[in-house]
């Protein structure tokens, strides 16, 4: 198959596999019909799909990803051993693992075409990813009683599917609802280090970090900076050697900006100069 015809072959059985949207026109251009399967993919429940689909879908999504360029660790220049701080796409980078800023029910984001680091990683994963979460979910509930909701900072492993990473660590961040406290700092703190923690305990020795709690959760995005970079910096001190590399992923100028004046350095992998203002220089 072409890639295009991976596409509409997708469309039409995500569709037939829909309750709610069987009948929804199918558009004609492709930017429609991607559109369509990713929302079709987001809102899926968790469930089997078949193993033709499967595969077609795994075809699909590698496709997609090397269009979107894979970016290795010997492409992210490092700001000190051990650390790099990257702009772009967590979904591209070839690591160990990359961290996932997961909601309590940890089944991923169902809004279609959302914008957030939960739907992104789903989608380009593809749907075995919410399948798993919900397989280690269900072992949860079974453990803990039928209304088991993952804890704030205890991190869940699962493979990457069909991403260039070999991992996905889910992670629940704390939400600052009134304004920010040391409990909620302390929760931050303890994203860092429980990842970090299970990233030794399971040989992964190159991990990306997002800006977890600094979206919807409304985390403080400078003070997440400042407790990332120290909690991580300590724990590289005090584990010598078992990290590679541990990468601080950004998306926004703002979040970059704020990182870097962190390490007092323009360092980064963007391709472009550094966005930094003179005076921090």
């Amino acid at each position: 198959m072409t890639q295009n015809e991976r596409l509409d072959f997708l469309v039409e059985e995500f569709k037939a596999d829909s309750i709610d949207y069987k009948n929804v026109k199918t558009p004609s251009d492709i930017s429609g019909k991607q559109t369509l399967l990713r929302s079709l993919m987001n809102i899926r429940m968790p469930r089997v799909m078949t193993r033709e689909v499967l595969l077609v879908q795994d075809e699909y999504l590698k496709e997609r990803v090397a269009e979107k360029g894979i970016v290795g660790l010997s492409d992210i220049p490092v700001v000190k051993p051990s650390i790099s701080i990257w702009q772009g796409d967590i979904t591209r980078l070839e690591v160990d693992a990359i961290v996932n800023a997961a909601n309590s029910q940890m089944l991923g984001c169902f809004v279609p075409m959302h914008a957030c680091i939960d739907n992104c990683i789903h989608t380009f994963a593809g749907v075995q990813l919410r399948l798993e979460c919900n397989r280690q979910m269900n072992k949860n509930r079974e453990k803990y009683g039928q209304d088991f909701e993952m804890p704030t900072a205890v991190p869940m492993l699962t493979p990457a599917y069909n991403l260039p990473s070999k991992y996905v660590i889910h992670i629940v961040g704390p939400i600052v609802y009134s304004g920010l406290t040391a409990s909620l700092e302390k929760d931050l703190e303890n994203c860092y280090l429980n990842t970090l923690n299970l990233c030794a305990e399971n040989g992964i020795r190159s991990v990306a970090f997002c800006c977890i709690s600094t979206g919807v959760f409304n985390f403080p995005k400078q003070r997440a900076a400042e407790i990332a970079v120290s909690t991580v910096e300590k724990w590289l001190n005090d584990h010598k050697g078992l990290m590679k590399r541990i990468i601080f992923n950004v998306f926004n100028d703002e979040d970059l900006e704020i990182y870097t004046t962190q390490y007092g350095s323009c360092i980064m992998a963007t391709g472009g100069k550094c966005k930094r203002k003179k005076e921090l220089l």
